[in-house]
């Protein structure tokens, strides 16, 4: 390009840049570029309808702020009538919660903590919300994740990492950021989440509404009905539908159960606390402290105290069974009451697992032989689940009812029972007073709605070691112990003797083998007696059998041969007679001539006896011998011929034997010699 001719023409030179520039300033007056990530709030300076009498917005064309927004890109404006100020699209991070102040709208009437959004709940449509009746100040809706493009002149946007707004005046920054930190507070930038782990339910506090009636402390559930959806609060979630269900300012009696709930902190707050566990062995008893006041139910003969449905004012008289409850314990309490067994010590230093016991003694006593001992007890008691709220209902709660009631009719008891027995006697008794004392306090507890399942007696004590009790009872030990020496002693005894058995029985078991063959041995040679008694038996009846037979015989025959001897006798004795005549003739002349009479009749009587052995056929040799004589003798036959031929034979025959007769001799010898042949 040739700049000769403006380096030539200066003048013209600085009028053509002046030009420019005012035909650049106009272009700039006339079009304005916004872009995409932000908005443009039109400022009008000039109008012909004047300024904005009431209010911060000119919704009819009037100088001031104006509610429409201009979007990215270019627009052509007349100049010097507006300004422009570029400002950021809202923006809400996931999961996060923003905040509305309105600058400009209806006031808020004096009960009214936030703005209503009932009409006028576009934030982006500026004159929709001033025509519907929005209300300036903190609006009761929230914003939720996204991208707004508001007008940050009608609308203050409060999130929890910066604050959208147009500065208007260096004091609202003060209110705005004391706005923000109520919201930090109540943990309000993010919505309500109640994990199932928490095992928690959320109280809620509403700071809006019409306030509760004088000597209400809880507001009562609204808009219970989801399909009422014109007064269905979705949880607190809306604000407006709440308040005009008739939801009222303070504690709420409704709960909020496992979720997330996206709840404007200004308006509600929430409050976790546990869930109420009712553990198995256990009853609830609710005593509210909401409701409609009930009537009573627990009949005209239970006068401690008035029963109520459940959802009334009072105690409830079904109690809640075991399991979790999303119970507000600000709207009442829940009392556990155990249904099994419980034990009562009254022992100090001893306390059950529900510690109804922990302010309990031993009961103190004075016995009829006035000592006084500590008495330490043990009570079981069990309370019916139907009967639990009448025992709330006249003692407030287990514990009262055991430290007011029972400690004070249990000690009595056993007082009355020390004093009419001795200390003795109430160690001895132990076991009677035991049974004798559940049986009468059974009846005592069952006016109080209680059962008595048993009741035990512990050993008393004077509550000092070594005291008097302390010696009775080591008396009473010696002597239990000598009893048991003495039945020990008797026992060992036995047991010797046991043992003793014992012994014998294990040598026998060692002989047995030997026993049972001797024994077997016995009966075979008992057998064998038997059987050869028998035996000798039938031999003895046969020989005397025989023998009467042979005896019969040889009778037969002694008689036959005894007459035939005698026959034959008296034939010899005939012959004999005659032959002896004859005889002793010749004999008398045989004695003269060989030496006389002595001689013939030794010679005589041989013949005879030889004879008569011949006949009779006895043994010559006898086979008993017998003795005669100091020196031995001879035998049967040497003695009878000896006394034959002794002096006595002598004198028979008349003959006088002498020693030196010595043919005698000779006749003895010869005789003795052919006997013994």
């Amino acid at each position: 390009m040739d700049l000769t001719w403006l380096s030539a023409n200066p003048g013209l030179t600085l009028l053509a840049f002046l030009a420019a520039a005012f035909t650049a300033i106009l272009l700039s007056k006339w079009i304005r570029y916004i872009p995409n990530n932000r908005v443009g709030i039109v400022e009008k300076l000039i109008s012909r309808k004047g300024s904005v009498k009431t209010g911060l917005i000119a919704l009819n064309g009037e100088a001031g702020y104006q509610p429409q927004l201009l979007r990215g890109g270019w627009h052509l404006l007349t100049p010097f009538q507006y300004r422009i100020h570029k400002m950021p699209l809202v923006t809400i991070p996931q999961g996060k919660i923003g905040y509305i102040f309105a600058r400009d709208g209806k006031d808020l009437p004096p009960t009214q903590a936030l703005a209503s959004n009932t009409h006028g709940a576009d934030f982006q449509d500026v004159v929709a919300f001033l025509q519907n009746g929005g209300q300036k100040g903190p609006q009761r809706q929230i914003l939720r994740e996204g991208i707004y493009a508001i007008n940050l002149v009608q609308f203050v946007v409060l999130t929890e990492d910066r604050l959208f707004y147009l500065p208007l005046d260096p004091g609202e920054l003060d209110t705005f950021q004391k706005m923000s930190a109520i919201i930090t507070e109540r943990a309000g930038w993010r919505p309500v989440i109640i994990k199932g782990t928490d095992d928690a339910v959320g109280i809620v506090t509403v700071h809006d509404g019409p306030s509760l009636a004088s000597g209400e402390i809880i507001a009562s559930t609204v808009g219970e009905d989801p399909h009422q959806a014109p007064t269905y609060h979705n949880n607190f979630q809306d604000a407006d539908k709440f308040l005009v269900a008739g939801g009222q300012r303070g504690r709420q009696y409704q709960v909020l159960v496992e979720g997330t709930y996206y709840i404007n902190r200004l308006f509600a707050t929430v409050e976790l606390i546990p869930k109420t566990v009712v553990e198995v062995g256990t009853v609830g008893v609710v005593v509210s402290y909401t409701g409609a006041i009930g009537a009573d139910i627990s009949g005209q003969e239970y006068r401690h105290g008035e029963l109520v449905a459940k959802g009334s004012r009072g105690v409830w008289s079904e109690p809640l069974l075991p399991g979790k409850y999303a119970f507000n314990t600000y709207a009442g309490k829940v009392l556990m009451v155990p249904t099994t067994n419980f034990i009562l010590k009254w022992s100090k230093g001893e306390v059950g697992s529900h510690k109804f016991d922990e302010n309990l003694a031993e009961v103190s006593l004075i016995t009829k032989d006035a000592f006084e001992p500590s008495l330490p007890l043990s009570v079981v008691v069990h309370i019916d689940y139907r009967k639990a709220p009448l025992v709330i209902q006249r003692f407030g709660d287990i514990k009262k009812l055991v430290e007011q009631t029972l400690d004070p009719m249990v000690s009595a008891y056993f007082k009355n029972i020390g004093q009419t027995r001795t200390l003795i006697q109430l160690i001895q008794d132990r076991s009677a007073i035991q049974e004798q004392s559940g049986t009468q306090m059974k009846e005592k507890f069952a006016q109080y709605n209680l059962e008595l399942q048993e009741v035990l007696i512990g050993t008393p004590t004077s509550g000092a070691p070594g005291g008097q009790i302390e010696q009775i009872l080591v008396q009473l030990r010696s002597r239990q112990i000598a009893d048991e020496q003495v039945e020990t002693y008797g026992r060992q005894q036995s047991a010797a003797v046991k043992e003793r058995e014992l012994r014998e029985a294990e040598a026998r078991a060692k002989q047995q083998t030997l026993l049972t063959e001797s024994a077997i041995g016995i009966e075979v040679q008992s057998n064998q007696g038997k059987a050869e008694y028998a035996k000798a038996q039938q031999q003895a009846a046969q020989i005397q059998t025989l023998a009467g037979a042979e005896a019969e015989k040889v009778r037969l025959m002694g008689e036959g041969e005894a007459k035939r001897i005698k026959v034959m006798a008296e034939a010899q004795a005939e012959q004999a007679a005659r032959v002896g005549i004859a005889q002793a003739m010749a004999i008398e002349e045989q004695v003269r001539a060989y030496g006389g009479p002595q001689f013939q009749l030794v010679q005589q009587v041989m013949n005879r006896f030889a004879e008569a052995i011949e006949k009779s056929q006895v043994d010559v040799v006898p086979k008993i011998h017998m003795g005669g004589g100091d020196k031995g003798g001879g035998s049967l036959i040497e003695s009878l011929l000896g006394l034959l031929l002794s002096e006595k034979a002598g004198q028979l025959a008349g003959v006088v034997p002498t020693a030196a007769n010595p043919e005698a001799e000779a006749l003895k010898t010869a005789l003795r010699q052919n006997l013994t042949k």
